[in-house]
């Protein structure tokens, strides 16, 4: 079980971690326009300094960026300083480190994006199995229809809308931010960080539901009519309990799959979400350093994706054999 299960899949977790930032490494510096550059017009007029400092600066600021030498020398300093945690400095918030931004922005995505998705995985597979298996039932057939009605809407629609109404025209809910106040371990302020999370979570659980209810319902038919599922229901056990552990358990895996990835995705952050309500999560700070060339930010954000997305992955599958016994068999 060890070296036939365990050890490729933690073989191929650690690869992929790998490939992925070495090519997040590679793409950034593809963008055109030189950083070091960028930085010192920020900084204003430098006619006035002596042009040895000038080039000392350039230096410093190389090093800081981790442009310093050719290419191969820029890679292996960038794991070295991966490995001791450091990521350089932002290039557009100068000189705030990398780590630090994502620090203050990761526990308002990963509060906002794990809520949101737990909620809408649990909805998603109760009611599309339970619609799925009573196909039948008018109640059931509604709602399906509503799902898929709702499903093909884009996230940002369903976004501006809920912003356009419960925002501009009835200013029920805050438009921007995260919170009101500063941070204290007061109702005041955790009420505040539900009233302005309230709106984007919304519009994330009630499309994220739609896909998972689809999901389910579509797993559950092709369970139903199995054999024992039917000798179930001919041995008049309570619904519930065909439910639960003849449908439910049997449908379970790939549902799993979908919670471990999209879990796993929370560290890249709801981009499109987080510009509409201008969340303060690392979806936005993505944004901003995408629009202001600051690769460094870039850099440190997709690593935290990837790193995420792999563990998840990894995690999925160390999970199959505890739920199902044919995966503990082969």
């Amino acid at each position: 079980m060890l070296k036939s299960y365990l050890i490729p899949r933690i073989s191929q977790w650690g690869i992929t971690i790998f490939i992925g930032i070495t090519v997040t490494f590679i793409i950034p510096r593809m963008i055109p326009g030189d950083p070091v550059e960028r930085t010192l017009s920020s900084l204003g007029s430098l006619q006035t300094l002596d042009p040895r400092a000038v080039e000392n600066l350039k230096e410093v600021l190389a090093d800081l960026y981790g442009l310093g030498g050719t290419q191969l020398d820029q890679y292996i300093n960038f794991w070295k300083r991966l490995v001791r945690g450091d990521l350089g400095p932002s290039l557009s918030s100068f000189p705030t480190p990398v780590t630090e931004i994502i620090a203050k922005g990761l526990p308002w995505t990963v509060g906002l994006l794990t809520t949101s998705t737990l909620i809408s995985w649990l909805l998603g597979v109760i009611l599309g199995t339970l619609a799925g298996y009573s196909p039948s039932s008018v109640k059931w057939q509604i709602i399906d229809k509503v799902f898929i009605s709702i499903y093909p809407i884009p996230h940002y629609i369903l976004a501006l809308i809920l912003v356009m109404i419960f925002s501009y025209y009835f200013p029920i809910f805050p438009l921007v931010g995260g919170s009101s106040g500063k941070p204290a371990l007061s109702w005041a302020y955790i009420s505040s960080i539900f009233e302005h999370s309230l709106l984007p979570a919304t519009s994330l659980i009630f499309l994220s539901t739609a896909f998972r209810f689809i999901m389910a319902k579509a797993l559950t038919t092709t369970v139903v009519g199995s054999d024992y599922v039917k000798y179930a229901e001919t041995a008049g056990l309570e619904k519930w309990r065909i439910v639960l552990f003849y449908i439910t358990r049997n449908t379970m895996l790939p549902q799993i799959t979908d919670l471990g990835l999209s879990l796993g995705s929370v560290f890249g952050g709801a981009l499109i979400i987080e510009i509409v309500f201008s969340y303060p999560g690392i979806g936005y700070s993505l944004y901003m350093g995408v629009f202001q060339a600051d690769f460094n930010l870039i850099l440190g954000i997709t690593i935290f994706s990837i790193v995420g997305i792999a563990t998840a992955a990894l995690l999925v599958d160390l999970s199959y054999p505890l739920l199902d016994p044919r995966v503990r068999y082969k």
